[in-house]
């Protein structure tokens, strides 16, 4: 990590059961500086869901690396996968 105490603010956007299992749609959290975004999903027990389909968007940016630090203010989407039917 780069400067340890520094920190940015990030806004997590949860959609579909996701948002209904966690009880809400948007979270703001303060990170450390150079926290990832796939740090910021272990930090909400949330990597399980990769490996069913959710799909992370950063900054808009649906299939950004998880390994890039998050910036602040940045934006992660998380978006289950979507069912046919």
């Amino acid at each position: 990590m780069a400067d340890p105490g520094k920190a940015v603010k990030v806004k997590m956007f949860l959609f579909g059961p996701l948002a209904e299992n966690m009880g809400q749609r948007e979270i703001e959290v303060a990170l450390e500086l150079g926290t990832t975004a796939q740090q910021l999903l272990e930090r909400f027990d949330l990597t399980g869901h990769l490996k069913s389909g959710l799909r992370v968007a950063i900054d808009g940016q649906i299939g950004a690396s998880l390994n890039t630090p998050l910036a602040d203010s940045s934006e992660v989407a998380l978006l289950p996968p979507v069912s046919g039917g």
